[in-house]
This record gives C-alpha cells, structure tokens and sequence, in this order.
C-alpha cells in the first residue's frame, strides 16, 4: 500500500461525529486528504495485514468491543490472529476508531486528535 507523503489516507465510519472529527483535523494538516468509509471500501486482508503491520497492533485491539454485534456473537471467541482479521474484514462496523495514513505511518485515532501524531 503506497501513500504520497503530504497525503493522509483516513479510514473511517461516516456516521460517528467523532470519526468525522478526525476528518476534519486530518484536513487541517493537508489539504490532500482520501477518506474511504470502512463499509462501503472493502479492504483486502493483505491490505488490512500491512495496516496493522504499520500500527504495531493486534486486530483483536481495533475492535468495539460494546458493539452490539460483537457482544451477541464473538465476546468469548477466541481466535488466530487471520481469523480476526477475517472478523474485521466482514463486520466493519466493529472498528473502535478511525485509522490514518501518512507516508510508511499510521494511526489509530482513539481520539480525533490523534491524527496529529502522522
């Protein structure tokens, strides 16, 4: 996955204010901004592999864990780390937080400030 280095890459959910928060700091920084929704972009797991790569994390870590959805059908679950990313890949909407790339950098954006780490 190749990112310009004056280019944020923003993965996000549309529908939180606070995602659409770290959209509009990601902004401030540079005006070359691509944010992609995670349920409408689908990410391949070689893909989401180099993400979590960059961000040092475990899928396991990225997940809402009081979503509803995780909570009925994956609170207990114990699994590889490809079958969490698996997890991530068909139920998006799990993600806790946005996740931005600058250059080889990325971030989770617990906060929306966060952005300002790249």
């Amino acid at each position: 996955m190749r990112v310009h280095e004056n280019e944020i890459v923003l993965y996000y959910n549309p529908e939180s204010s606070s995602d659409r928060k770290t959209l509009a700091y990601a902004k401030s920084i540079t005006p070359h901004v691509r944010s992609h929704a995670f349920e409408s972009t689908p990410a391949s797991t070689t893909m989401l592999r180099q993400i979590i790569d960059r961000l040092d994390m475990h899928p396991k870590q990225m997940l809402n864990k009081a979503h509803p959805y995780y909570q009925q059908n994956i609170r207990g679950s114990e699994f590889d780390d490809e079958d969490w990313l698996n997890v991530l890949l068909r139920n998006p909407q799990l993600f806790r937080a946005p996740i931005a790339i600058k250059g080889k950098r990325a971030v989770f954006c617990v906060s929306p400030t966060d952005v300002y780490k790249l």
